[in-house]
C-alpha cells in the first residue's frame, strides 16, 4: 500500500471511530447537507470521511475499493497527483450530489468516500483499460474499461431514476479483484 492511500484509509477509520462516539455532532456538522438545510462549504470534503454507522459494511467496502484500486493508481501517478485526483473526485461528486439533493428532501444528508473511490476507479480504467478484473460474485472476468463503463452507467441510471438514491456503498469496488494477466 502506498503512502497516500494508507493515510486516507487511516484518516477514514479515525473519523469513523469519532463518528461512532459522537454520531449526531459529526453528521450535523460534517455530513453534506442540502443548501438551506445546514449546508456549510467544508462539508464538500468532510462528508467523504464520514460513513454509515449502522454497520461496518459501508466503511469496509469503501476502504477496500480505495485499497484495491488506489494503490495501483497511486503507483502509476505518484502520491501528489493521486491526492489531487482523489480530492477532485470527492469535490466533484459532492457538488453533483449537492445539486441533486438540494432539489429534493431537505432532511437528507450524504456521507461516504464513494465519490473519491469512483474517481480512483475511473482513473484505474483509463490507466489500465485492458487489465482484467474479476467480479467476486458472480465470478465474471472483464476488462477494466468495460467494468468502469458498465458500473458508471448502472449508477447513473439508478441515480436518475431514483431507484437507488445517494451513493452510499460502492458494490463494484467491494466485489472486484484486480488481476494482472
Amino acid at each position: 500500500m502506498k503512502n497516500v492511500v494508507r493515510s486516507l484509509i487511516l484518516a477514514n477509520v479515525a473519523v469513523y471511530v469519532v463518528q461512532l462516539r459522537f454520531p449526531e455532532f459529526m453528521a450535523g456538522n460534517f455530513a453534506l447537507w442540502p443548501l438551506g438545510a445546514g449546508f456549510e462549504p467544508w462539508q464538500l470534503i468532510t462528508s467523504a470521511f464520514l460513513h454509515d454507522t449502522d454497520g461496518l459494511a459501508h466503511i469496509l467496502l469503501n476502504m477496500y475499493g480505495l485499497w484495491m484500486f488506489g494503490r495501483i493508481v497511486e503507483g502509476a501517478t505518484g502520491p501528489q497527483r493521486f491526492l489531487w485526483l482523489y480530492f477532485a473526485s470527492v469535490l466533484t461528486a459532492a457538488l453533483v450530489q449537492l445539486v441533486a439533493v438540494s432539489a429534493g428532501d431537505a432532511g437528507t444528508y450524504t456521507v461516504g468516500a464513494s465519490g473519491g473511490v469512483f474517481g480512483v476507479l475511473l482513473a484505474f480504467g483509463m490507466l489500465f483499460p485492458h487489465s482484467r478484473v474479476m467480479l467476486i460474485f458472480p465470478p465474471i472476468p472483464m476488462k477494466a474499461w468495460f467494468m468502469v463503463l458498465a458500473y458508471g452507467t448502472i449508477e447513473l441510471v439508478l441515480g436518475v431514476t431514483g431507484t437507488m438514491q445517494g451513493v452510499r456503498i460502492s458494490p463494484i469496488s467491494a466485489a472486484c479483484s484486480a488481476r494482472w494477466y
